[in-house]
Order: structure tokens, then C-alpha cells, then sequence
């Protein structure tokens, strides 16, 4: 575990690995577990080649273990400290990826810096900043163990059943680990109060197209950023793969974990 300090703010992140660097950053009100969780397994598929690339996974400001200082009002200045920390501990072109406001804020880097990029990664990204926009999916439950649902407590099937899709223990022991230890501990006050989850600028007018590879993940039952704006994306990354998942939610790395370990796999292995 490491931190970097720019005025008021610390980021907290851990680097695992060496090789080609690859920046993970999570949704709103997330931590870095959401990302390690679901792609550590992918690296240690790669058997032979798990070396060639290090992993440096972040918890953005106000989130898991970084303190936003008073300074961090919105997502421009989520931004700016990123592109500092990216200057001072990445220190060359990079993989990006971005969940949910990860992909929200992954794009308004690339807007601001496209040179920096080597290809982007952005699962469920969030297109319309604010809570539910765009052409969101009702919530329709795909798959339930009413049986094991019985053994959660009220809280816990509360949490379980607000967004996921597919409502069984294998997804649950995954929902607890990587995802309901960040909503337990998110600074409410911060994200409820303070933070602004949108740049003062159009992230996806880009002045040209990012021509670089990019790869889009989403599911088809998606509740909070549905799956069909994204695919208006590619007008600016006319070099991506989109990959819409049925069966699947706004949590589709554990609800399709192996279906999403093998298409990332796929696409890192294509673009060496």
C-alpha cells in the first residue's frame, strides 16, 4: 500500500506487478476492491505473461482509504490530481480503466490528455452524469435463490437486491467481498453533499476521434447506466469493441464473472 499527497488530498493505491502500466479506476462511492477483485483473477490466468503489465489500483478521493481535501468540489479536480499522480507515479503511457463514474472520468482524461493513453477500458461507463440519466433499464431480476436469499439479513438482502440482477450465493460471496465493504464505508456526507460528479466540460467532444484500441463492456439490464447510450461511443472510439451482456447488470463482473474474465483476457491478448 502507497499514498501520494497533492495539497489536501491523499490517494491511497497499491502496484502489483511490473510491466505495462494499468490504471484502474471504480465507480461512485466505490474503492480499489471492486477492480482488484475482478481483474486479479484475469492476470493470474495469463500463467506466462502475468509479468508484462503493472496493476495500479486507486481509490479516488472521499473513497475507500483516499481523504478528498477541501479543494476537490468536482470532477475537474478529481482530474487534475489524477493527471499529477499519473505525471509522478505512472510515469509513461498507460492502459485505462474506468467503472461506472471510472469511465465517466476516464473519458475526460482522454479528452484532456489522449497522448498519455495506449488503449482504454471502460465497463458500464456512466455517459450522463447524475443519477440514473440516459436510457436506463427497469430492474428485472434474471436469476434468484429464494432459498439462500432467506438466510440474509434485511440489510444485507436490502443491499444485495437494490441493483443486481442475478440473486445467488456464488454472486453474493463476491458482492460481499469486493463491493459491500466500500458502501459500508463511503464518506455519504462527501458524495451526497460535496462532490460533483460532473466536469465543466463535455468529456466526449473530443477534437478528433480516440483512435487508439478501447474496449466497452456493459449489461443489458443495467439500472443505473443502462447499455444503449454507450454504444453511441463509438463514434469516438471508432476502434473499440462493445460487448453488451445479457443476464447481467450494473455488477456484471460478478454476476458473468467468467464471461467477463474472458473477454478481457481476449482483448489484452489481442492488442499486445
Amino acid at each position: 500500500m502507497s499514498q501520494y499527497m497533492f495539497k489536501d488530498t491523499i490517494i491511497d493505491y497499491e502496484r502489483v506487478g511490473v510491466g505495462i502500466p494499468i490504471l484502474f479506476l471504480h465507480g461512485w462511492g466505490m474503492d480499489r476492491r471492486i477492480m482488484s477483485g475482478c481483474f486479479e483473477p484475469i492476470f493470474q490466468e495469463f500463467q506466462d505473461t502475468r509479468g508484462l503489465y503493472s496493476r495500479i489500483y486507486i481509490d479516488l478521493p472521499g473513497m475507500g482509504k483516499s481523504h478528498a481535501g477541501p479543494s476537490i468540489k468536482n470532477s475537474d479536480d478529481i482530474l487534475e490530481i489524477l493527471h499529477l499522480f499519473i505525471k509522478e507515479v505512472v510515469c509513461e503511457k498507460f492502459i485505462l480503466v474506468g467503472e461506472s463514474y471510472g469511465g465517466y472520468l476516464a473519458r475526460g482524461y482522454i479528452n484532456q490528455y489522449p497522448d498519455m493513453v495506449k488503449a482504454i477500458i471502460m465497463l458500464w461507463p456512466l455517459v450522463y452524469p447524475g443519477y440514473q440519466k440516459g436510457r436506463i433499464e427497469p430492474l428485472k431480476v434474471m436469476q434468484r435463490d429464494d432459498e439462500f436469499l432467506q438466510t440474509l439479513s434485511k440489510e444485507q438482502y436490502d443491499s444485495f437486491t437494490y441493483m443486481n440482477v442475478i440473486l445467488t450465493k456464488p454472486v453474493w460471496e463476491l458482492y460481499q467481498k469486493d463491493i459491500l465493504p466500500a458502501i459500508e464505508e463511503q464518506d455519504r456526507h462527501f458524495l451526497e453533499e460535496v462532490l460533483d460528479g460532473a466536469c465543466s466540460f463535455d468529456v466526449d467532444q473530443l477534437d478528433a476521434p480516440y483512435m487508439n484500441p478501447c474496449l466497452t463492456i456493459v449489461g443489458k439490464q443495467d439500472t443505473e447506466v443502462g447499455y444503449k447510450d454507450q454504444f453511441e461511443l463509438m463514434n469516438q472510439y471508432p476502434n473499440a469493441t462493445y460487448c453488451a451482456i445479457n443476464k447481467a447488470g450494473h455488477n456484471l463482473q460478478i454476476e458473468q464473472p467468467e464471461l467477463f474474465r474472458n473477454i478481457v483476457k481476449q482483448w489484452l491478448m489481442d492488442i499486445k
